[in-house]
C-alpha cells in the first residue's frame, strides 16, 4: 500500500523516547562515537584530515613519526608494523575480504581514538547518543570515565603526557593521532534532554562507577572489554524496558508508572532445556510488544510535531504525555486535516489502496487515532524488522558477551541468556558494595547473586519466587532447578565459584580483587 507521508511525518526516532535508530549496530562504532561525544561535551565534530584512512596512509603517518625520531625500526619492519595495526590497533569492516576490506576506525582503546576513522564505515546510528544521554545523568561519573580514558594525553599541549605508564596499544594510538587535528567547529550538538527511563539511566551510571573501581587493577584492554559489554547490556535492557513501559506511560499520562519488568534468562546453553520455553515466552512478549510501542511512539511524535513550535522547548516527554491524557479542546481538528492531506495524495489508479486504508481505520474513534494508525500502517512493518535487528546487535546475540541467543530457526526462537563474558562483567560489578569513601568487595552466596540480578536488572534465574509461578507444577520446579545448576556451573567455569565443601554456608562467589573503602 503506497501511503505518502511528508518528511517530518516519516521520522520515527525521537530522542525523548530512544535516541538510537533501530539498525544493526556495531558496538565498537558506538564506543568510538561515544568517546567523541565525551571528549567534546556532546558535540559531533569533523576532522581536518579528509582523506580516507587505509593501511598505506597509516604507514605513512608512522614513517613521518620515524622521520621525527618518535619511532625507530619501521623502515626495516613495515610488514610487522602492518600486522600490528591489523591485529591490535584498527577495526575493519569485511575483515579478510581482500576486495571489500576497509578500515573503519582505530580500536576504541583511548578517548582520542576517534580522530582516525572513516565516517562511512563508523556509523553508529545514534546509539552513542543514547549512551551519552544516560551518562550525562551523572556528570561526575562521566568526568571520571573521561579522565581514565584520556590517560596519557595532554589536551593543553596536544601531545603525549610525560611520565605516564601506558600499554603499548594506547601508546601506538596516541602516536598515530597526535598530528591529526580537530576542526574546532562542531557539526552537531546533542540536545540536552532527559532519558525516558531515568532510573535505568542512573543504574547504568552506577555500574560505570563500579567499573571504575577496577581501573588500576585490570589491564586497559580488559577494562574496555567490560565497558563495551556493559554498554551493550544496558542498551538492550533499556530498549526492552522502553518497549514494555512506554504504552503504560501513554495510558497513564505520566512517566511515573510501576516498573514491573522482568525477564527469565536461560543460562543452560541448551536450546532444548526445560527453562527455555519460559525464556522464549518472555522474549516473545517483548517482540509482540513492539506494536504497542510503535503506536505509543507515533502518538507522542504526532503531539510533539503539532505543539513544539508554539510551546517552549521541553527536555522530556512529560508534557506530551500530559496532553495525550488530557486532550485540549479542538484537539482533533488538526489531525483531521493531516489525515485528509494523506488521503488526497492517493492517485486515481490507487483507489483500491485508499479504500484499504479507510477500512483499516474505520473503527478508530477520532481523527487523531486514524492519523496515528495511518502512520503505523505506513512505517510499522519497517520499524518492526529493524528493531529486531537492533536488539540482536546491541545484545550481541549468540556470543559469549550476549544477552540474547537463538538457534536460527523457528524451533529455537530468541530467548534471553547470559553469556560467560557478560556474566563475568556483571559479577565484577555485583561483588562491590557501597561503603564510606567508596566501594568494598565481598563474597556472595549463589542465592544472593541471583537475588541481586533480579532486584537490580529484572533478570530472573530462579522463577520460583515470582508471583506468576505461585502455582508452579513439578516440571516448572525442575526447569528452574536445572537453570540454577547451570548458573553455578557457568560461575565455576569463569573462576568465581568453587565447591570447597558440602556445607552450603561455605559455597561462595569470591571477588578476584579485594577492595576496602
Amino acid at each position: 500500500m503506497a501511503i505518502r507521508l511528508d518528511k517530518n511525518e516519516a521520522i520515527f526516532r525521537n530522542e525523548l523516547i530512544l535516541a538510537a535508530d533501530a539498525k544493526s549496530v556495531n558496538l565498537d562504532n558506538t564506543l568510538t562515537n561515544l568517546f567523541m561525544l565525551i571528549r567534546n561535551n556532546g558535540a559531533r565534530i569533523n576532522m581536518r584530515v579528509k582523506r580516507e584512512h587505509t593501511f598505506q596512509s597509516l604507514i605513512e603517518y608512522m614513517e613521518n613519526l620515524e622521520t621525527h625520531g618518535n619511532m625507530v625500526g619501521l623502515s626495516e619492519h613495515k610488514e610487522a608494523a602492518e600486522d600490528w595495526l591489523r591485529c591490535n590497533l584498527v577495526n575493519l569492516v569485511f575483515r579478510g575480504n581482500i576486495v571489500k576490506e576497509k578500515i573503519s576506525s582505530l580500536r576504541p582503546v583511548h578517548l582520542e581514538s576517534f580522530r582516525i576513522r572513516n565516517i562511512a564505515q563508523t556509523r553508529d546510528y545514534n546509539s552513542s547518543d543514547q549512551v551519552f544521554l544516560m551518562l550525562r545523568m551523572k556528570p561526575e561519573i562521566m568526568e571520571s570515565l573521561k579522565e581514565y580514558l584520556s590517560k596519557g594525553w595532554d589536551n593543553v599541549t596536544k601531545n603525549i603526557s610525560k611520565n605516564q605508564k601506558l600499554d603499548v596499544d594506547s601508546a601506538g594510538i596516541l602516536q598515530l593521532i597526535k598530528n591529526i587535528q580537530i576542526d574546532p567547529k562542531s557539526s552537531a550538538q546533542l540536545k540536552n534532554v532527559r532519558p525516558l527511563l531515568e532510573e535505568q539511566a542512573n543504574l547504568f551510571c552506577d555500574d560505570i562507577l563500579r567499573l571504575l573501581v577496577y581501573k588500576d587493577s585490570i589491564p586497559r584492554n580488559v577494562f574496555i572489554e567490560y565497558l563495551r559489554t556493559l554498554i551493550g547490556f544496558h542498551l538492550s535492557l533499556y530498549t526492552q524496558k522502553a518497549i514494555y513501559l512506554l504504552p503504560k506511560m501513554v495510558k497513564e499520562g505520566t512517566r511515573n508508572v510501576e516498573d514491573d519488568f522482568s525477564l527469565i534468562v536461560d543460562v543452560t546453553d541448551n536450546f532444548e532445556s526445560r527453562v527455555s520455553r519460559f525464556a522464549c515466552e518472555d522474549m516473545e512478549r517483548t517482540i509482540n510488544g513492539l506494536y504497542e510501542f510503535f503506536k505509543a511512539s507515533f502518538e507522542i511524535n504526532a503531539v510533539q510535531k503539532r505543539y513544539e513550535t508554539t510551546m517552549p522547548a521541553v527536555d522530556s516527554v512529560d508534557q506530551w504525555l500530559s496532553i495525550l491524557k488530557n486532550r485540549p479542546d479542538n484537539f482533533d481538528s488538526y489531525y483531521e486535516n493531516k489525515f485528509n492531506v494523506i488521503l488526497d495524495k492517493f492517485k486515481p489508479e490507487e483507489e483500491e489502496d485508499k479504500k484499504n486504508l479507510l477500512d483499516c481505520v474505520m473503527y478508530e474513534d477520532t481523527f487523531f487515532d486514524k492519523y496515528v494508525m495511518t502512520l503505523l500502517k505506513a512505517k510499522g512493518a519497517y520499524q518492526y524488522r529493524y528493531y529486531q535487528q537492533f536488539l540482536d546487535a546491541i545484545s550481541m546475540k549468540n556470543t559469549d558477551y550476549g544477552f540474547l541467543a537463538d538457534g536460527r530457526s523457528r524451533k529455537h526462537p530468541r530467548r534471553a541468556v547470559i553469556g560467560s563474558r557478560l556474566l563475568e562483567t556483571l559479577v565484577q560489578i555485583l561483588v562491590l558494595e557501597p561503603a564510606t569513601g567508596g566501594f568494598s568487595s565481598r563474597s556472595l552466596s549463589i542465592d544472593e547473586l541471583i537475588a541481586k540480578l533480579r532486584s537490580r536488572y529484572g533478570i530472573v534465574i530462579n522463577g520460583l519466587n515470582e508471583s506468576r509461578f505461585n502455582d508452579a507444577d513439578l516440571e516448572t520446579h525442575l526447569a528452574f532447578k536445572e537453570n540454577v545448576d547451570a548458573f553455578k556451573t557457568k560461575l565455576r567455569q569463569i573462576g568465581f565459584y568453587t565447591d570447597l565443601s558440602d556445607a552450603y554456608i561455605l559455597q561462595k562467589i569470591r571477588p578476584r580483587y579485594k577492595f576496602k573503602a
